[in-house]
């Protein structure tokens, strides 16, 4: 099985270090009709009407980071939230179920992209929440030293 690196890294400043490569950046900016302006664009519009302000707002953090190589812990939160809605509108898309898991998405399947990119979105978001984890002290006071590196 191929091993992927780790997208986001707490640094010893408290920080995080996004390692998105270029091409998953520009993926990020355009999802879910990436070869369809005209339904990105409705895509775009029923998200930004169907969500509440601070859906917005997290969003807006997201893109306005895409490029960044750091991010501060709210701006990571952010992108937490831009992530699952991302995922969730194009779950909805899909009509996703826990037999979509299960099956192979064959190589001609029109919408092929799109369950690739809702793969990546859950693979994304699961690097985030483990990233965030690694500030979290487990006895539920105050978080440990922000002094971890890994």
């Amino acid at each position: 099985m191929r091993s992927f690196q780790r997208r986001l890294k707490r640094t010893r400043k408290g920080d995080f270090e996004l390692r998105l490569p270029k091409a998953e950046r520009d993926l990020l900016r355009t999802p879910a009709y990436r070869d369809d302006p005209e339904r990105s664009e409705e895509y775009r519009r029923l998200v930004r009407d169907d969500l509440l302000t601070a859906h917005l707002e997290a969003l807006e953090v997201m893109e306005a980071t895409l490029d960044a190589t750091r991010l501060t812990e709210d701006q990571l939160a952010s992108w937490l939230s831009a992530v699952n809605d991302l995922r969730l509108v194009l779950g909805t898309r899909l009509d996703v179920t826990e037999e979509t898991y299960d099956r192979e998405i064959a190589k001609d399947d029109p919408d092929g992209t799109a369950y690739a990119l809702y793969f990546y979105l859950g693979w994304l978001e699961e690097q985030v929440v483990e990233a965030l984890a690694l500030g979290i002290d487990p006895s539920g006071t105050e978080p440990e030293s922000r002094s971890r590196d890994g």
